[in-house]
């Protein structure tokens, strides 16, 4: 086995960085959006900014979620956890995911309510548009601020946590478009576009859950991740082949067991570097935590 942590161990601490300066960016701004919204929301008489002042709350939660998965997932291995933390990821995503489409159901139970017996208690005000396109243009910056962290550090959480943002964005839009139809005199749109925000919510839960399911059973890495991997040890010089290569994901890294074959002719010693220079070429390329390597001669 090759242990191989150095390199890995300064950019896990750049992403962890990374990932707390952004993530308290985004708590920020969502504490100022569910306040904003859920109260505009009352004040106005929008059920649709109020669904989504719900939906920021949802992502508030989803913000100190990853803040407590990335302090736990940064943690060095332990005799309890010899391979690392990284699996905090995994479960935090999981407890998001059905968090997320809890809060989305019930939306959409409220929202349905609302449709089949509406009820209007009176003119949404404009106030409520002014409130949902400035969430629009706010959710819209947060995401690229984020998308723009996550590619520097190159942390796929980040990404998806971005890419949670930006879909916050096409709520609002929703929403902005609901309550023009509203001011309109078409309030029922409003509930619709509560229905349709629900429905987003419920959607991205049920992908973040199905997601963190596969990764807790051991999915393997992409096709992409993998022809990569073989093509970063095939041409490691000395490596003539290799085979039997597995997979799987441990929380945002990857785990790799793989058997080179090299010259049977070559001592043990040499077997040996060639195989650690082929893992430390894995490793110092993508997100791989540890390659295991089995030495065939052939």
């Amino acid at each position: 086995m090759n242990d191989l942590h150095e390199d890995s161990e300064v950019d896990s601490s750049e992403k962890n960085q990374a990932a707390q300066k952004s993530t308290w960016v985004s708590i920020a701004v969502n504490v100022g959006l569910t306040v904003s919204q859920i109260a505009a929301g009352f004040m106005s008489g929008s059920q649709g900014l109020i669904a989504d002042g719900i939906h920021s709350s949802a992502d508030l939660v989803s913000d100190f979620v990853v803040l407590l998965a990335n302090h736990h997932s940064g943690m060095d291995a332990d005799e309890d956890h010899q391979y690392g933390h990284q699996r905090y990821e995994t479960a935090a995503s999981l407890f998001l995911g059905v968090s997320l489409l809890v809060v989305g159901i019930g939306m959409l139970f409220k929202a349905g309510e609302k449709i089949i017996d509406p009820v209007f208690a009176g003119t949404i005000s404009i106030t409520a548009l002014y409130v949902a396109l400035g969430s629009l243009i706010t959710k819209e910056l947060l995401f690229r601020y984020m998308l723009s962290v996550a590619k520097r550090v190159r942390s796929s959480m980040l990404v998806a946590n971005a890419w949670h943002a930006r879909s916050d964005a096409a709520s609002s839009l929703v929403v902005s478009v609901g309550i023009v139809g509203a001011l309109f005199g078409y309030p029922i749109l409003d509930s619709v576009g509560a229905l349709i925000v629900g429905l987003m919510v419920a959607k991205m839960g049920a992908q973040f859950s199905w997601d963190s399911l596969n990764d807790l059973m051991d999915r393997a890495a992409s096709k992409e991740e993998y022809n990569k991997i073989v093509e970063i040890i095939s041409s490691t010089p000395g490596v003539q082949g290799c085979h039997d290569i597995r997979t799987r994901k441990m929380g945002d890294m990857i785990l790799v067991d793989v058997h080179i074959e090299v010259d049977a002719n070559v001592t043990v010693r040499v077997g040996h570097d060639i195989a650690f220079e082929a893992a430390k070429r894995v490793t110092d390329s993508m997100p791989v935590l540890n390659v295991m390597t089995h030495i065939d001669p052939v």
